[in-house]
């Protein structure tokens, strides 16, 4: 029998309780089983694949343009913060939110980080 605790979802924070860390050129991208994982914390949020490059999507809709403005601008201020930057469009009603690591070229831990502060950010503006 193995006594050693095996680490369970219960055992982790949650992906927007966690800091984005400093990458390099080098740094892994996010494994099979490392999206896996961080997407069942993010079911609105899609991998699409663009230029070859694969990314986290997600499109939010608003009443009008100014909410949906308020919105680019707090998650503007999130990306600041964690040093980690968003592709946005911002249109009436809609902002599309894109997340990928320009350094490796796809998705790092950091992405699925700052796309669950993406989610906070627009609960919060509910």
């Amino acid at each position: 029998m193995n006594t050693q605790q095996q680490d369970t979802k219960e055992d982790q924070p949650a992906l927007c309780d966690i800091s984005c860390e400093a990458c390099r050129a080098d740094a892994p991208q996010a494994t099979a089983e490392e999206r896996v994982q961080f997407m069942t914390e993010l079911p609105d949020w899609q991998i699409r694949t663009e230029q070859g490059i694969d990314q986290l999507a997600r499109s939010y809709s608003f009443k009008n343009f100014r909410t949906a403005l308020a919105f680019t601008n707090a998650v503007g201020e999130l990306a600041e913060g964690e040093g980690h930057h968003p592709a946005i469009l911002t249109e009436w009603g809609r902002v599309e939110v894109c997340w990928w690591t320009h350094k490796i070229k796809g998705l790092h831990r950091n992405d699925f980080i700052c796309a669950a502060k993406t989610d906070a950010v627009w609960k919060g503006l509910q």
